[in-house]
C-alpha cells in the first residue's frame, strides 16, 4: 500500500509508493563465464641489427645458368624471374638459386608474385592432380638439387603455408599469394636466440615461428633459392626492403663481405668458351654409366637428354610413368604421362631452341643421333655460336680401370638392392601367410568355443526339461 509521508513544506501529505529496489542481474543469475582470451603471440626474439662497419659485399645477386632450370628467363638485372610455358613446359617447375650465399650473420631477401598465369589446356580431363600454380621460397646449399625441399640440403616455405624439408611438409605458416611482399629471414648468428633458423614474413608481419635448419644445412653456405610454376616473380635482395620488418635487418645485397660467399661463375676453356660435349658410343654398352660418371666429375655441365626431361617432369609432381622395357631404352625412356604435350616431348623442341641462347656447359646425350652423321651435324649446327666449343667424347674400346671399378660397384649395388627387395618381399609374404594362419586358427578356436557354449546351453535346457518331466510324472503318480 502507498505510504503517507509529509510534504517538504509540511502543508500537505504526499502519497509515496514504496518500491523495492530491483535485484541486480548478477545477483539473480549466475555469473557468465568469461570468454577465453586469444593466445598471446610469442615474444619476438629478433632484435634490431647492430651497426656493422665491416666492408659490404659488392657482387650483385644473380641467377647463373648452372643454377637454374632450362625454362627460367631472368630479366631486369635478374630482378624478375619468368618461365617458358610452351610445349608442356607449364607442367614443369622452374627453379633458380642465387649466386651469393650466406655463411654467417642474419640476412633476408624478399619475393613478390607479380603475375599468375593460367595456360590453356586442350584436354582438361586428363590433367594430373596438382595445382596449376605453385611457389616455394627458401635457401639451399650450393651445388645441391635445384628442386627445393627434395633433400636435407635445402629448406623452404610454400604458398600453402607448409615448411618443406627432405620431401616432408609440415604446416608452419600462413598462406601467401599475389601482390604480397614475402620476406625470408635466415639467422646464422650463434649469439641469437633464433640461431640456425629460417622465418617467413608477409608484408612485414611474421607469419611463422623460426623453423630450425636440418643437419644438411648447418655449418654450410646457404643461397637464396626459389622454385615456381606458372608465375612471374619479383626478387628483391636489397639493400632496402619493400616491406620493413618489426626490427631492422640487413638484406642480402647489403651483407658484410665476410659473411657471404659468391658462387663461382661457370667454368670456361682457356679461350673463354663454353664446352658442348657430344658423347659417341655403342647403345646399351655403358654409355649412360659413362654419362653418370662424367656428370659426377663435372657438376657444372647441364645434361640435355630425354631421360633428364622425364626426370624433370616426375620431380615437378607428375606421376612417374611405369617403364615398359619392351619399347623403351635409356636413350628413349618411357614418357607416357597421359598428357599429349609431355607424351610427345614437345618441350624437347623448346629446350633445343633456348639452350644455345644461354651460355652454359652442355653435354648432349643422344646416343642414336650422335652416331648418325646427318643427325649429329644437325645437333652441331645448334651450337655453332662463337662462345661454344664443340667436343666429341668417344666411348669405344677398353675402358680405364677406374671406370670399370665404378661400374662394378654400381652393378653390385643394383644387384644387392634387387636381392634386398626380393628378400623383403619374401619376408612380407611369409608374414602375410603367418597372419592368415593365425586368423584361421583364431576363427577355429572361436568356432569351437561357440559350439561348446551352444552344447552347454542345450544340455542345460535338456536337463531342465527332464527335471520338469520327472516332477510332472511324480505329481501324476502321487495323484
Amino acid at each position: 500500500a502507498p505510504k503517507r509521508q509529509a510534504a517538504p513544506d509540511g502543508s500537505e501529505e504526499a502519497a509515496v509508493e514504496e518500491v523495492a529496489e530491483p535485484v541486480p542481474k548478477a545477483a539473480r543469475t549466475e555469473a557468465l563465464p568469461e570468454a577465453p582470451k586469444p593466445p598471446e603471440k610469442p615474444e619476438e626474439l629478433e632484435a634490431d641489427a647492430p651497426v656493422d662497419k665491416r666492408k659490404v659485399q659488392t657482387a650483385a645477386v644473380t641467377f647463373e645458368g648452372q643454377d637454374t632450370t632450362l625454362n627460367v628467363i631472368p630479366s631486369h638485372s635478374h630482378r624478375v624471374l619468368a618461365a617458358l610455358s610452351d610445349g608442356g613446359l607449364h607442367y614443369l617447375v622452374a627453379a633458380a638459386r642465387g649466386s651469393v650465399g650466406v655463411k654467417a650473420g642474419r640476412y633476408m631477401y624478399e619475393v613478390k608474385i607479380m603475375e599468375v598465369l593460367t595456360p590453356y589446356e586442350s584436354n582438361r580431363h586428363s590433367r594430373p592432380n596438382m595445382s596449376k600454380q605453385a611457389v616455394r621460397l627458401g635457401f639451399s646449399v650450393p651445388g645441391s638439387s635445384l628442386f627445393l625441399g627434395d633433400s636435407e640440403e635445402s629448406v623452404c616455405f610454400d604458398a600453402e603455408g607448409f615448411f618443406v624439408v627432405n620431401q616432408t611438409r609440415k604446416p608452419s605458416a600462413s598462406k601467401f599469394g599475389r601482390n604480397q611482399v614475402v620476406g625470408l629471414l635466415l639467422n646464422l648468428d650463434p649469439k641469437s636466440a633464433n640461431a640456425n633458423t629460417v622465418s617467413l614474413f608477409v608484408d612485414g608481419v611474421r607469419v611463422s615461428q623460426p623453423m630450425p635448419l636440418p643437419d644438411g644445412c648447418k655449418g654450410k653456405t646457404l643461397c637464396p633459392h626459389v622454385s615456381f610454376r606458372n608465375l612471374t616473380l619479383h626478387m628483391n635482395f636489397g639493400p632496402e626492403p619493400m616491406a620493413p620488418l618489426p626490427f631492422t635487418c640487413r638484406m642480402l645485397q647489403g651483407a658484410a663481405q665476410a659473411d657471404t660467399v659468391v658462387t663461382p661463375r661457370p667454368k670456361k676453356t682457356k679461350d673463354g668458351k663454353f664446352e658442348v660435349v657430344f658423347p659417341v658410343g655403342v647403345p646399351d654398352e655403358g654409355t649412360f654409366h659413362m654419362l653418370d660418371q662424367f656428370m659426377a666429375d663435372n657438376p657444372h655441365f647441364v645434361e640435355l637428354s630425354d631421360r633428364k626431361l622425364v626426370e624433370w617432369a616426375a620431380r615437378s609432381g607428375l606421376p612417374k610413368p611405369k617403364p615398359n622395357f619392351q619399347r623403351t631404352s635409356n636413350d628413349k625412356p618411357d614418357n607416357h604421362f597421359g598428357l599429349q604435350a609431355l607424351d610427345e616431348l614437345q618441350m624437347r623442341r623448346i629446350i633445343a631452341s633456348i639452350a644455345p641462347l644461354v651460355p652454359r656447359n652442355y653435354i648432349v646425350m643422344e646416343v642414336r643421333s650422335n652416331l648418325v652423321k646427318a643427325e649429329r651435324m644437325e645437333l652441331l649446327k645448334r651450337f655453332s655460336g662463337p662462345h661454344f666449343k664443340r667436343i666429341a667424347k668417344v666411348a669405344i674400346g677398353e675402358p680405364p680401370a677406374s671406370y670399370k671399378d665404378k661400374v662394378m660397384k654400381l652393378k653390385l649395388k643394383e644387384k644387392q638392392n634387387k636381392l634386398d627387395l626380393e628378400y623383403k618381399q619374401r619376408q612380407l609374404e611369409k608374414e602375410r601367410k603367418k597372419q592368415i594362419m593365425l586368423k584361421k586358427r583364431e576363427m577355429i578356436e572361436k568356432r569351437k568355443a561357440l559350439q561348446e557354449q551352444v552344447a552347454k546351453v542345450k544340455a542345460e535346457e535338456d536337463a531342465k526339461k527332464k527335471a520338469a518331466a520327472e516332477e510332472e510324472a511324480a505329481a501324476k503318480a502321487a495323484a
